[in-house]
Order: structure tokens, then sequence, then C-alpha cells
């Protein structure tokens, strides 16, 4: 079994920057890959990032690309999201989730909450 924790979310000003951590634990060798969504109040949960831990391939939605970057440290078994330029439309609760296999994220963590003020 896996857990995920997820640190480094705050109160930010547009424009700003925050980089968010998410930590796994446990029988991390069967880990395909971990990805970023996010929740923001009365919305469904959205995806943002995602990386391989094997190659480092990564994806992005639309609006993650060009601002955010996901990367991972293997040997910390720890995945981050660096936010840039960051938007009011940003905020929400970022959850961090392992896969077994292409899209297929079976364990959440209870993720770290990010607000943009203007």
């Amino acid at each position: 079994q896996v857990q995920l924790v997820e640190s480094g979310g705050g109160l930010v000003q547009a424009g700003g920057s925050l980089r968010l951590s998410c930590s796994a634990s446990g029988r991390t060798v069967g880990i395909y890959g971990t990805g970023w969504f996010r929740q923001a109040p009365g919305k469904e949960r959205e995806f943002v990032a995602a990386i391989t831990w094997r190659s480092g391939r990564t994806w992005y939605s639309d609006s993650a690309k060009g601002r955010f970057t996901v990367a991972r440290d293997g040997a910390k078994n720890t995945m981050y999201l660096q936010m840039n330029r960051l938007q009011n439309e940003d905020t929400g609760n970022y959850i961090c989730a392992a896969a077994k296999a292409h899209n297929d994220y079976d364990t959440w963590g209870q993720g770290t909450q990010v607000t943009v003020s203007s």
C-alpha cells in the first residue's frame, strides 16, 4: 500500500509562485507515475499535471502548460509541482495521486490548499 502526503500550499498573490511537494511511502516500487489534481469549491476535480517515475515523461493540462512544471526525485520518492504566474483560477485543493498504470490512479492524498488572491 502507498501513502501520499502533500505539502507546500498556502496563500499567494496573483502573479506569484508556489512549489508543492508530494511524498510517497510504503510500497512505492509499484508506482507507475504520479499526478496532481485540483478541486475548487463547487467544481469537479480536474487534472493538472503528471509524471512517470521511470522515464520522467510529463503531461499538463492546457491551463498548466507554460506556467507549471512537474518533476520527481526518485531517491526521495517525492514529486514536485512548481507553479509560476499563479492566477485566481488556480485556487483549490491540490491533491496528489499515484497510478499503477497509465491513467490508472488508485491512491490519493488528502491535498494541500492553494489560495490565490488578487
